[in-house]
């Protein structure tokens, strides 16, 4: 038995529909889209609480998961049998999503590059944007994106 039935089996008894109050909608999305493996046994709880008070749930948890293994088993072909039966459930604006932008899912998928340099670069001319925000014009926040090279 692996640890991740033993602790849903361990929820299960603990009256899983008693939680003290609701999670919040971010709290809920967070505890559906980790990995039950990295869950603590309080979060397990919840999460069996959620999957018992909304079953519809579970199949969206599913959903994410597969594509979760879809991105990280780099399964192109995959992603046209998860299509259809996402834009079926609760994700399916999710799905949508996924749908018109299928060229960079694609390319996320099928090219050896990551994007870690793009998204580095992208956060430092945010931080510098935030921090003269009102204090200057262009030409000053010009001077100060190249003098971060």
């Amino acid at each position: 038995m692996s640890e991740w039935s033993a602790r849903r089996k361990r929820a299960e008894k603990a009256n899983p529909t008693a939680l003290g109050r609701a999670p919040s909608d971010r709290t809920v999305a967070r505890l559906l889209t980790v990995g039950p493996e990295r869950l603590s046994k309080a979060e397990t709880i919840t999460v069996a609480a959620i999957e018992t008070g909304v079953a519809i749930l579970v199949e969206a948890r599913q959903i994410i998961l597969e594509f979760q293994g879809i991105i990280r088993r780099k399964a192109l072909a995959d992603l046209d049998a998860w299509l259809p039966k996402a834009r079926a459930s609760l994700v399916a604006a999710f799905a949508n999503g996924v749908s018109k932008d299928r060229a960079a899912i694609e390319a996320a998928i099928t090219l050896p590059w990551p994007n870690g340099q793009t998204e580095r670069q992208i956060c430092k001319l945010k931080l510098v944007k935030r921090q003269m925000y009102g204090r200057g014009n262009l030409d000053l926040l010009q001077a100060r994106v190249m003098g971060l090279g």
